[in-house]
Parts: structure tokens; sequence; C-alpha cells
């Protein structure tokens, strides 16, 4: 854990609160609504130094701590891609202070491009395993052991169950798979998307799996979900563009807010 955490944790009590964060959620495109029904405060990427800026439209760059259904949160409204900088390890500094706030679960969430026709626009994704098709890794530089992780199981069990739990009683479909991780920011050409799919991915974006690392290499159990707002290039006869992205996330969103709410709130 960085000196930096710490002290951008102790800042962050100061205005938040001292009680200790249980989840973390990192809001993916067309999701920063979620980051409004959060009983709280929002500070601004902006003042909390390190941060990443998150400058892609669809993102709402706050930090908001407080309680989302029972319990109590820190909701990211935005992440810094690798495509944006250069850097797989962007999010670090947010995960260490999520990890030196208390929090021991992480939701990732992101919109995704779907590879199956069981899984179109407008549906989730839960994602039970990924692919690295960028090689990318956060955790190069690191010079302790602990950047040796063990990725079997990255996803956690438990938390995934849930899920499927709350997904039944909603009536909501959340259909399990695998997601590919390819750098961006340009789209997959179709000759990517046919390899991607014969290595078995079921769904693919440009973010997630770093962030997934980096939980694993903070301790924190994780839970991972698409939003699919198109089918992957050369499925359709879709237009694909990061306004397309934009405009159909929504879509699935009131799914996820479920879903999310229902995971949050104790009974």
């Amino acid at each position: 854990m960085s000196k930096n955490a710490e002290t951008l944790a102790a800042l962050i009590r100061e205005r938040a609160g001292s009680g200790p964060v249980e989840v973390g959620l990192v809001l993916g495109s067309g999701l920063g609504h979620l980051a409004d029904k959060v009983d709280g405060v929002a500070i601004p990427y902006e003042q909390l130094d390190g941060f990443p800026h998150a400058g892609v439209s669809g993102h709402n760059a706050n930090l908001v701590i407080g309680t989302l259904g029972t319990t109590r949160v820190a909701v990211f409204g935005g992440r810094e891609h690798y495509y944006e900088a250069g850097r797989a390890d962007a999010m670090r500094l947010p995960l260490e202070v999520l990890k030196a706030l208390g929090a021991d679960r992480l939701i990732l969430t992101n919109a995704a491009g779907s590879m199956r026709q069981d899984i179109p626009p407008g549906e989730l994704m839960q994602i039970t395993d990924h692919i690295n098709f960028s090689g990318l890794n956060p955790l190069i530089g690191e010079k302790t052991d602990a950047r040796f992780v063990p990725m079997g199981g990255a996803y956690d069990a438990d938390m995934a169950e849930a899920f499927q739990q709350i997904a039944a009683r909603e009536g909501i479909t959340l259909k399990p798979g695998i997601y590919a991780w390819y750098s961006g920011p340009s789209f997959e050409t179709p000759a990517e998307i046919r390899a991607i799919r014969t290595l078995g991915a079921d769904a693919v974006g440009m973010s997630t799996v770093p962030e997934v690392i980096l939980a694993r290499f903070l301790g924190l159990r994780v839970a991972g979900f698409s939003t699919v707002t198109n089918m992957a290039q050369g499925l359709s006869d879709e237009a694909i563009s990061h306004e397309h992205t934009k405009a159909m996330a929504p879509l699935g969103a009131e799914k996820l807010e479920k879903l999310v709410l229902g995971y949050l709130t104790r009974d």
C-alpha cells in the first residue's frame, strides 16, 4: 500500500466520515447515474492527488462515498483506460485507496460488444473469467514477489452466486461468459473478433481486466458485469461507435442497477 493511498484515505475520511467502506463499484460507460443514488459525499478526482482524469465522455470523474442500499460504498464514477495515456496501472492508486478505506469487495462494470447471439444488445453478461488479449499487465514494474498474482478464480464464486440468485428473483437474464480485453481505442476488426471467438471469448471491451488484476493483487474479491451495447464487429450490420455505445448502454443499465442494489441491500 503506497503512502499516497493512506494519505488520500485519511483525506476522504475527513470529508465523508470515518465509517469503513465495504464495497467498491467502478461504473462503465452509460452507468454513471448510479452514483447519484448514493447517500453520501462526492469528491472530484481532480481533488485527489494522483487520481486519473477519466477523460472519456460518458464517465463522471467523481469518487462518491456513502450508503447505497444498506451498504457503505465507494463508487468510482469513471476509470482511466489504457488507451488514454498508455498506462495499464492507471487505476492502481484508486484501488489502493479503496483497500485503505476498508473494502474487501469490488464490483466492476463495463460496456461491451457481444459475440453470442443469445446475449444481444440490452442484455447483461456476468463475467466469470477473462482473456487478456492485449497482453498488457498493470503489475509490470512492481518490485515485490506479490506481482506473481494467481488468477484462477479471479471472479469470486460466492459473489457470482449471490448475483445469480438476485437475478432469478428479479426475473433478469444474467448469462455467464468470458470477457476479452482489447486495448482500444480503435474498435476491433472482424478478423480480430474471429480470433477472440476462437479463443473462447463471449464479449469484448477496452477495460476491466487491469482492474481485476490489481484487485486480486490487493486482496479484493471481484464481481464483473458487461452491459452489452452492440454485437461485435462483423456479427451484425449495425454501425459501431462510441456514441452508439453511450446510446445503448442505458438499455442494460436499469437491469444492472437492480442487481447491484439487490446485492447491496441486506434483508
